[in-house]
């Protein structure tokens, strides 16, 4: 399945980013974690906007492995450009998890991410990326 092909809450990656700018950001820019489906996975996170970054948490992903993870970076890229926003900030808590993944440890580690203790938020996978033009 290609990324484009994965719904997000029922949408393509494309209808749902083409959501009106403040009914899309009153969706995802909200105080407490969210739970939102991404093919056939759903996702525990929040995503907020700090200064020029957006920060996207991942708190548990239940299922998927239909390539979810890089649907949400193409998300993220394509929010991030549509806001003039300069990097993303991925944090994802997958150090402490009852029933760990492995997979995803190992994809994490080769995309670069490092094991970061975060004020405010813990231990935590961490990768600052600048998004992409």
């Amino acid at each position: 399945m290609r990324t484009s092909e994965i719904l997000v809450e029922g949408m393509s990656v494309r209808e749902f980013l083409g959501l009106p700018a403040a009914e899309l950001d009153a969706l995802l820019l909200r105080p407490e974690r969210i739970v939102f489906s991404v093919g056939t996975a759903e996702v525990l996170g929040s995503f907020r906007v700090r200064e020029r970054s957006l920060v996207v948490e991942l708190g548990h992903v239940d299922g998927g492995g239909e390539g979810v993870l890089r649907a949400l970076r193409l998300m993220a890229q394509r929010y991030a450009k549509n806001r003039g926003l300069t990097t993303i900030e991925w944090l994802v808590h997958a150090l402490n998890c009852p029933r760990p993944n492995p997979k995803l440890r190992r994809v994490l580690d080769k995309r670069g991410f490092s094991v970061q203790d975060v004020p405010g938020t813990g231990r935590v996978y961490r990768l600052v990326e600048p998004r992409k033009p």
